[in-house]
């Protein structure tokens, strides 16, 4: 073996490596055959997964080769007469049956499913990660006539806060007017909502008067969904945000009428205050037990009875139980104040509006668990202006003027879930967001719409009646 002389601080000569892969001759048969299985695999993957297009399509292709066209005619045609006589005989379970889920499986595959991956890319939802692209998964599409609603597994890491923020991007995505996302019971889906018509768009008229007032679900209104809105009452405070002209009246009367079975019975008392010198709240005055207006003084003089009266009615309860029931002797007290800024900062006299807010606080904080209840409008949501606006766990947002507004009517965050205040037009009167404490998603209601005739005959037919006068003299 010949020797190599080295000399210091020379490279040592390295033979280069072969890294080309070794070449394998695939026979062009077996090529083939590779190819045709995987079709032939997708294929059958594809059918099953459609299987309400190709199950038809394999019934239908079986009768014409067995019993010719006329037959498949005749088949064809006993089927739309059967779906025909359905929707006539009942109409509801058809569409909820047989009509929304075939467009909600037509929709799936034609809208969204050939879009779904690149709409993920471009909203920021879709993920890459070792080189592989990683896309939230579509499970369901289903439909009603007001809209679609998606049910979609998210990536890991995602929350559905993230899909709130982009769920406007994901309607404009696919050509529709609004989008929010909700939550689901499971942690690792959200369902996303996406509205094609408005049922909000037209005004809702006054909804029937119950004998008895349903303190766990007073209706008000209509949800986003076409559904009845109802409100719970029992154990909450109800805070009304809402610009000029954004229909706050609407909110205060439709609670109002709600509650006007209680009032002639006399399981409910309503104390109205109205700053604005009564313009708002006079024409219902036979419905209320006290009505305070233009004096700043007399108001905060309301109040200070109505925080008495509480505390009497807790020293009572105390020790019996948690949770006032409404009786003719112990009613249900509700306030409600009209333009609560009013009485809050606008106010010259420092002491009589330090009276209020000490009395808003008290009944705001101990008022709920003695049937002790405050509903609340205002137009500016600033911090100074009301500052236990923390102590309201129901929120009304309607219309604002500004983005910034919603967070401090509704919550933190309330907009990135949905909550487009600012966007609601000027002329959807009524139309707002609700939030719940502990409920993360606002609901979208538009509430009934009462005309100063409506407010009148409300008055006439369910006017508060002094039933604690009328027992003590049946007593004596």
């Amino acid at each position: 073996m010949p020797l190599i002389n080295i000399i210091p601080g020379d490279k040592i000569p390295v033979a280069p490596m072969n890294v080309r892969l070794p070449a394998w001759r695939v026979p062009g048969w077996l090529l083939v055959f590779w190819w045709l299985a995987r079709g032939l695999f997708r294929l059958i993957v594809l059918a099953v997964r459609y299987w309400w297009l190709s199950l038809p399509a394999g019934l239908a292709l079986w009768v014409r080769a067995e019993f010719g066209g006329l037959v498949l005619a005749g088949v064809v045609t006993t089927v739309a007469a059967g779906c025909l006589g359905w929707w006539r005989w009942h109409p509801v379970s058809w569409l909820r049956f047989g009509w929304y889920p075939l467009v909600a499986r037509i929709r799936a595959l034609v809208v969204y499913r050939p879009r779904w991956a690149s709409v993920m890319a471009t909203c920021g939802l879709a993920t890459v990660f070792g080189g592989d692209r990683y896309v939230p998964r579509l499970l369901r599409v289903r439909c009603d006539w007001w809209g679609d609603e998606l049910t979609v597994r998210m990536l890991p890491g995602q929350i559905p806060d993230d899909w709130g923020q982009a769920a406007e991007r994901l309607a404009y995505a696919f050509r529709q007017h609004t989008g929010q996302a909700r939550s689901t019971g499971r942690p690792d889906r959200v369902v996303v909502r996406f509205m094609r018509r408005d049922p909000l768009a037209g005004v809702v008229a006054p909804l029937p008067v119950a004998d008895t007032p349903d303190l766990g679900g007073l209706p008000l209104g209509v949800r986003e969904d076409g559904e009845p809105y109802r409100l719970r009452l029992a154990g909450s405070h109800v805070l009304i945000a809402g610009a000029t002209g954004a229909g706050k009246g609407s909110v205060l009367w439709s609670l109002i009428r709600s509650l006007a079975g209680g009032v002639r019975s006399g399981l409910v008392e309503v104390w109205a205050f109205d700053p604005k010198g009564g313009m708002e709240l006079a024409a219902g005055v036979p419905l209320f037990a006290r009505f305070a207006y233009d004096d700043p003084d007399g108001m905060a003089g309301v109040l200070d009875e109505a925080v008495k009266r509480m505390r009497l009615r807790a020293s009572r309860l105390r020790g019996v139980t948690r949770q006032h029931v409404p009786t003719v002797e112990e009613p249900l007290l509700v306030l409600v104040i009209d333009e609560l800024a009013a009485l809050t900062a606008y106010i010259t006299d420092r002491k009589v509006r330090d009276r209020i807010k000490e009395s808003l606080g008290l009944l705001l904080s101990q008022g709920r668990a003695v049937g002790v209840h405050v509903i609340a409008a205002l137009q500016d949501p600033r911090k100074d202006v009301l500052p236990f606006r923390d102590l309201f766990p129901t929120r009304i947002g309607l219309r604002l003027t500004e983005p910034e507004q919603v967070d401090m009517v509704l919550g933190d965050a309330a907009r990135d879930r949905g909550a487009l205040c600012d966007r609601i037009p000027e002329t959807s009167p009524g139309v707002g967001f609700v939030v719940l404490d502990g409920v993360r998603e606002p609901v979208r209601v538009r509430f009934a719409y009462l005309t100063d005739d409506d407010i009148r005959s409300l008055g006439r037919t369910y006017r508060h009646l002094d039933h604690t006068a009328n027992e003590k003299e049946a007593t004596a």
